[in-house]
């Protein structure tokens, strides 16, 4: 397999475990009652803005979409979706920062159970966007490139790929984005992660009538 193709699917790969990861998180605490730990929150959104917003899709837009182009009237619509789902992804992921902050703030208010939703509900789009995106480019794009890219064309794109990867897809372990690894690793309540599970963490939480739904 060429370099580019492995590195996109196990970048995909991380990200899915991540967005999939956050769902988990929240769905447990909402069937708990329980407020989530949300400088955890903050580190996964953090990781998904900082490599796979800023970096990942740069790569695909600026790198391997540009050589896709004039494949036909379908490659161009597929292309053409892909760059504007790349485009909206800051957008999407500050609406989400905004949201986050908004439930860390008034989650343990009478606001509590509407902020929670709010976050709950844009966190959930986003996932389905997400998911939705990679199925495309893993279903149509990398098929693509597979069939119509010369030899010299895939030693250019390896070459670049290989510089900027992302440090959760098993790279660069020691990297500067360890931290925020090991933060989001050690603090998942287990089995999600390596933290104390849900219900060591229950005896110690304190729920608030404002989160109870009614």
């Amino acid at each position: 397999m060429h370099a580019t193709l492995q590195i996109i699917r196990s970048e995909h790969q991380a990200l899915t475990a991540m967005l999939r990861t956050i769902r988990l998180l929240l769905s447990e605490h909402r069937r708990r009652n329980t407020l989530p730990d949300f400088s955890v929150l903050r580190a996964m959104l953090f990781y998904v803005d900082e490599f796979p917003e800023k970096l990942h899709h740069t790569k695909e837009s600026t790198l391997l979409f540009p050589k896709l182009r004039g494949q036909g009237s379908e490659a161009e619509a597929v292309l053409d979706k892909l760059d504007a789902d790349h485009a909206r992804g800051e957008a999407a992921i500050r609406k989400l920062e905004h949201e986050l902050l908004g439930f860390e703030m008034m989650g343990a208010t009478e606001q509590g159970p509407r902020r929670r939703e709010r976050f709950e509900r844009a966190m959930e789009e986003y996932i389905d966007f997400y998911l939705g995106h990679m199925h495309v480019e893993e279903s149509f794009v990398l098929p693509l490139a597979e069939r119509v890219l010369s030899e010299t064309e895939w030693r250019e794109l390896d070459d670049a790929f290989r510089l900027n990867r992302d440090p959760i897809a098993n790279y660069d372990a020691d990297g500067p984005y360890r931290a925020v690894f090991q933060k989001v690793l050690m603090h998942l309540p287990a089995p999600l992660g390596l933290g104390p599970s849900f219900e060591a963490r229950s005896s110690d939480v304190q729920q608030s009538p404002a989160l109870v739904r009614t």
